[in-house]
């Protein structure tokens, strides 16, 4: 139920970013589900495999470098999402990283601790 409600979450504030950010396009709520869980997808299966490769790279530019591989990862679902349309790899790091402070804040207000 946890996976369902993140992903529903993310879906969500897709589409509101892609209301507010010039250069990211979202056809329907439909569309910002499959972006939510594309995303999910490309960062459990290949992110950990470029960061792998860039590991050089990200340490020698302090993380950095992790933006960098966030917004390709953005890109990469806009060619493989049909209805999601980023205009440029700037927009696509400006949209990465907006998206993760909102899902961050997001899911910290979420989330249910017992203690």
């Amino acid at each position: 139920m946890n996976l369902i409600l993140r992903i529903l979450i993310t879906a969500i504030l897709v589409l509101l970013i892609a209301n507010l950010l010039p250069g990211v396009e979202v056809a329907t709520f439909l569309t910002s589900v499959y972006v939510a869980i594309v995303l999910g997808l490309l960062n459990i299966f290949v992110k950990p495999i470029i960061v792998l490769f860039t590991l050089p790279v990200t340490v020698f530019t302090l993380g950095l470098f992790l933006l960098v591989i966030n917004a390709l990862l953005v890109l990469l679902c806009d060619n493989i999402v049909g209805g999601f349309n980023v205009n440029s790899f700037w927009t696509a790091m400006l949209f990465s990283i907006i998206l993760s402070i909102l899902q961050s804040i997001v899911y910290n207000l979420t989330s249910s601790e017992k203690d």
